[in-house]
């Protein structure tokens, strides 16, 4: 420990022994290979970081100590260079990260005594046959032959796929998502699974992302508040919004009188909603109004859109904020960005025409209600 590794004429010199004693009678070279890990320790450290990580052979092998960034005490940011591609970097699992503190601290002795331009490599151990007795990886030969010592064979090249079948997928059963592998990005996802082989089935794809681009689309634009104004003076204020909405005379007669009233606000053409039949009344729930081009919001809606507020509120309460995101995040913040239109001693005023907390006061179905 306090001399570092030395060959067995080395240690022989030292004691004054012969270097055969040394190796056949002495324990030096046992006692050597407990304190300084050799070719075999290493080649094994390397195979299971590989079988843990999925980091390929060659960018395992050129590791040095400024590659591992630790984040805290138990993650670590891995960086490294594939060969066939250039530097990445990944976040390590837990028993990966735990393997590298092992190994750490297994080598901490060795690279104290190593040569200082060595200390930096990350499988820095000491061969006590050779030439050069300070490596820093082992050659494919010590490899095959620690392999064969273990009666087994490794494939470097599969090292990959072992670390893919170990993955965690406790997260399969019982999931919607079973037939696709949760450890993949949406990205990878879309690529591999979601790719459209006929015209069809890219024609549906390209209606669902046109949609989805109209929905991000509606909620940019400013919700339509009117104050509670006769329509001739609305037309000269709003002739932009009557352009915008193709609104003519009587729409606008409609919407001020409250006779094309939804729930929460008042429809521009309550028979041609986004999301029913044309010619149909509009069967989208109330909250949904919230973010459509069609709702105006007009005075006499701010005691409902109160009490919708409050119905987000509760739900907020029942249920995990990742699902209440899911569900009601866009309308919930749509709600607050409408009410801030509202003076203040007209919020106040309806505040008190709200009523109680109850949700009878709400068109809900049965399971949507909150207890």
């Amino acid at each position: 420990m306090r001399l570092g590794p030395m060959s067995e004429e080395q240690a022989g010199a030292y004691l004054g022994f012969s270097s055969s004693w040394v190796g056949e009678r002495g324990g030096i070279r046992a006692a050597g290979d407990e304190l300084f890990p050799n070719i075999n320790v290493v080649v094994a450290y390397r195979l299971l970081l590989g079988i843990y990580t999925g980091i390929v052979p060659d960018g395992i092998a050129g590791l040095g100590i400024g590659d591992i960034d630790w984040a805290g005490d138990a993650a670590v940011l891995l960086s490294y260079v594939k060969g066939r591609t250039a530097a990445e970097s990944r976040t390590l699992p837990r028993r990966a990260v735990r393997l590298l503190e092992q190994w750490l601290e297994h080598s901490a002795l060795v690279r104290e005594h190593a040569p200082s331009a060595l200390r930096g490599s990350l499988w820095l151990y000491y061969a006590y046959s050779g030439g050069e007795h300070w490596q820093t990886a082992p050659e494919q030969s010590a490899q095959e032959r620690w392999a064969r010592g273990q009666g087994m064979s490794v494939d470097r090249r599969r090292i990959r796929t072992t670390y893919l079948s170990l993955r965690d997928r406790s997260r399969w059963h019982g999931s919607s998502r079973s037939a696709i592998d949760p450890n993949h990005t949406p990205a990878v996802e879309g690529d591999h699974y979601l790719s459209a082989a006929t015209p069809a089935q890219r024609e549906t794809l390209d209606t669902i992302i046109e949609d989805a681009q109209h929905d991000l689309l509606s909620r940019s634009h400013p919700p339509v508040v009117l104050a509670d104004e006769d329509a001739a003076e609305l037309a000269e204020r709003y002739p932009e919004l009557v352009a915008g909405l193709n609104l003519d005379d009587a729409t606008i007669a409609g919407l001020m009188s409250g006779e094309q009233d939804v729930f929460t606000a008042a429809c521009a053409d309550p028979l041609s909603g986004l999301h029913g039949p044309p010619g149909k009344p509009c069967p989208a729930r109330p909250w949904v109004c919230l973010l459509c081009p069609l709702a105006v919001f007009t005075p006499r809606h701010a005691a409902n859109l109160l009490r919708l507020k409050a119905f987000f509120a509760r739900h907020w309460n029942e249920m995990p904020s990742a699902q209440f995101m899911a569900v009601f995040g866009p309308y919930s913040t749509r709600i607050t960005q409408i009410l801030e239109r509202y003076p203040a001693p007209l919020l106040a005023a309806a505040a008190a025409d709200a009523g109680d907390d109850a949700d009878h006061q709400i068109p809900l179905r049965p399971e949507e209600r909150t207890t």
